[in-house]
């Protein structure tokens, strides 16, 4: 009896062991991460479906098994994971962004129309959802895409990717002002990508372009204070570009705007991007800052030559430019006022 009970005794032991090694849902979906990080998509399905057992409403599990089927260009298998997520209270923005992408895979347009609309109306300040949308409609050549990024930069201003688009857009219209002021919005937010070296060569093109277009034509579409001050401090300065466009050239005519605005406008239009240039004006980084953009847009080799010729300039901007934190505050929306 005795021999019996040490027996029962010892495997009931050996069970709880075995219980209490094996993971819990949120151990499991860990792992599963690690495999994801290294494109292990299988695996990761695997172990992200077994998390799912253990909690089987884990919303965060739901999505990175439906992100994992669209990796792994399963898309049916993304679809049928990520739909119902969209219809749950709890649905986040990263919920309808995998829907978006999954959606495009399996090129339903009109369901991913559908479901942009859907998700804006519950988050209404998610800037990546204007963008994500935006730039859906503008892929169907649908130019009502520019609606979109630009209701991005009213409701979410610090979301660098609406003012992306908006440049492109802008740029290939007659409204170079915004292309300008959206463009160096955006390269002080996301300073140092692919993208960045992008904008910075069209806005270089932007501002030749804003003084060699047809003058018939108008420099904004938008007529309000905000633009018609800004062409009309830009006319008033010309004279300074008279013998072209250059790194030198643009940094004597912004820097003239930026004493002219502070002395006409900045009252009634405070703007971040402005303070930024009167900021680098007082603290001796302006010469630095256009060179960052214009010299190493139109010429790199120039650009690096004057990093060497001015290395304390050059060490002094980086550190600024890498450390400081461009932050757009609400309300700072002058497209339709």
């Amino acid at each position: 009896m005795k021999q019996k009970f040490i027996a029962l005794l010892c495997g009931l032991l050996v069970l709880f062991q075995v219980q209490a090694q094996e993971p819990n849902a949120a151990q499991l979906h860990e792992t599963a991460k690690q495999f994801m990080r290294t494109s292990d998509w299988n695996n990761a399905v695997l172990v992200l479906n077994k998390a799912l057992l253990q909690d089987p409403e884990n919303l965060s599990i739901q999505k990175d098994l439906a992100l994992t089927y669209y990796y792994q260009r399963d898309y049916a298998k993304a679809k049928s994971s990520i739909q119902p997520l969209t219809e749950r209270e709890d649905a986040d923005v990263q919920v309808f962004q995998i829907a978006g992408n999954v959606y495009k895979a399996l090129e339903e347009i009109r369901d991913c129309e559908k479901m942009y609309r859907k998700a804006l109306k519950k988050f209404p300040d998610a800037g990546v959802l204007y963008a994500e949308y935006g730039e859906l409609l503008w892929l169907q050549k649908n130019y009502d895409c520019i609606q979109q990024w630009e209701q991005g930069i009213q409701n979410d201003p610090n979301f660098a990717r609406n003012y992306y688009f908006a440049t492109r857009y802008y740029y290939f219209t007659t409204d170079k002002i915004w292309a300008i002021v959206y463009g160096e919005m955006f390269i002080n937010m996301e300073s140092y990508s692919s993208r960045t070296a992008e904008i910075k060569s069209l806005l270089l093109e932007a501002y030749k372009k804003f003084y060699i277009q047809d003058p018939k034509a108008p420099v904004s579409k938008t007529k309000n204070e905000f633009t018609e001050g800004y062409a009309r401090i830009m006319e008033q300065n010309s004279s300074v570009i008279q013998s072209g466009i250059t790194t030198e050239t643009l940094t004597m005519l912004r820097t003239r705007f930026i004493l002219d605005w502070y002395d006409q406008y900045a009252d009634r239009f405070p703007f971040r991007l402005f303070e930024h240039h009167r900021q680098l004006l007082r603290e001796g980084m302006f010469d630095a800052y256009n060179q960052w953009i214009f010299e190493a847009a139109g010429n790199l080799a120039s650009y690096e030559n004057w990093t060497r010729l001015n290395a304390e300039k050059y060490k002094e901007f980086s550190h600024f430019q890498k450390s400081k934190l461009f932050k757009v505050p609400t309300g700072q929306y002058y497209k339709t006022k």
